[in-house]
């Protein structure tokens, strides 16, 4: 499992990487607003803990545009302050859970192993094409059973494109997805990921599966469930 940590107290950091470490999870960080914004949005992880009092942007605003941006990671908000209003300020902003400093670490370990296994659970099924199998959760590819070896960009790809299989998915869409930034119509980004992507599939004859629409996108071709 992965963690996102977004608190200032270097030390409190430094504390509750090492929790989580031992607990089998790996860690990442980030010590104000924006660079945890910036973090949470580019990669998926299994639980955020997140701080309000940060510097620049505050928790409550970090949670905010998290969640408009569509960021759907289970939010634990670890604060100092316990008052009712924050509270519910922190559930309304789209909070999971709230808990007030100090704090019991292993109450900590056991909440955000919780979240992170109801978030698990409800998300999407397998994603099948024919031969072709993507398991979103494990992050998973199956070719006739067979694993196929995808880095992070070219499995976030394929996924897109098989959640709207038979769809045109353009490349301003594609960036958005998984970039999460916009496609200044220069950049070759996506057409260089999907040849990664393409030459990967290839062995096992799913290349053509992933049609180039000229002047607008790709989509894969699956046969009709």
């Amino acid at each position: 499992m992965s963690v996102l940590i977004i608190e200032d107290n270097r030390d409190l950091v430094q504390v509750l990487a090492e929790v989580f470490n031992e607990n089998g999870f790996s860690v990442e960080s980030a010590h104000t607003g924006e660079e945890g914004l910036e973090k949470a949005l580019f990669s998926r992880f299994d639980c955020i803990i997140l701080d309000i009092g940060l510097p620049g942007i505050d928790g409550f605003q970090v949670l905010e545009a998290y969640r408009d941006e569509g960021g759907s990671s289970p939010v634990l908000i670890l604060s100092a302050r316990d008052s009712v209003e924050d509270k519910v300020e922190g559930f309304n902003r789209g909070a999971d859970d709230y808990m007030v400093k100090p704090f019991d670490s292993r109450e900590l370990v056991v909440r955000v192993r919780s979240l992170a296994r109801r978030a698990a659970d409800k998300q999407t099924p397998l994603l099948v094409c024919g031969r072709l199998m993507l398991d979103p959760v494990t992050r998973e590819c199956r070719a006739d059973g067979v694993p196929v070896h995808l880095r992070r960009r070219e499995f976030d790809i394929l996924e897109a494109l098989l959640r709207h299989a038979n769809q045109v998915f353009t490349r301003e869409r594609m960036v958005a997805s998984v970039w999460k930034r916009e496609y200044d119509g220069r950049s070759n980004v996506v057409d260089v990921h999907v040849k990664y992507l393409r030459d990967k599939l290839r062995p096992y004859g799913f290349d053509t599966s992933i049609e180039t629409v000229r002047g607008v996108g790709y989509k894969i071709r699956c046969p009709e469930q």
